[in-house]
């Protein structure tokens, strides 16, 4: 099973602000929806809030450490370790993490991720919730696709796959 990270993140490492997001790049949302359709996306409690409703045509998996949290059409479970046995044992090809900053630490701290998919937005943004940074000795680039700010997409950006060495 490929274990997965997705995110967007700025120049200088932010991927969010009050427990949401900082910009509106429609291109990244697509790319984001067209990626996890029909996986399973393992998301940390606050990262779900934020959206606060399942994202269609996936099973929405929940890592919470609260014990009584419940939310309808999503499972919930108390590690990203028993979130990935389950995609494992259920012989998923491949499984998203979909952060927070918290799970995606844990994941990479771990040695969990196989690849990574990450929106470049080429800016700089105020934020309180970082990316960690990565050792890209670890990693090697096997996809990179550039493109110009436009009216829709306010920000130049790149959609890059980094793959574990």
């Amino acid at each position: 099973m490929i274990r997965s990270i997705i995110v967007a993140r700025a120049d200088n490492g932010v991927i969010g602000k009050d427990n949401g997001l900082i910009w509106h790049m429609p291109h990244d949302l697509k790319f984001f929806k067209e990626t996890t359709t029909g996986h399973y996306v393992l998301m940390g409690r606050k990262s779900y809030e934020s959206v606060n409703k399942p994202l269609p045509n996936r099973l929405n998996i929940i890592i919470t450490r609260q014990q009584d949290y419940f939310k309808e059409n999503c499972l919930v479970l108390h590690s990203l370790e028993e979130a990935l046995q389950l995609a494992e044992a259920q012989k998923q090809q491949e499984v998203f993490i979909l952060g927070g900053g918290e799970i995606y630490r844990q994941a990479l701290d771990k040695g969990y991720v196989d690849r990574i998919y990450l929106t470049e937005i080429k800016d700089t943004f105020e934020g309180d919730t970082y990316f960690p940074e990565l050792d890209m000795s670890q990693w090697q680039e096997t996809r990179r696709e550039e493109y110009q700010a436009d009216h829709q997409n306010p920000h130049d950006y790149a959609f890059v796959t980094l793959e574990k060495k």
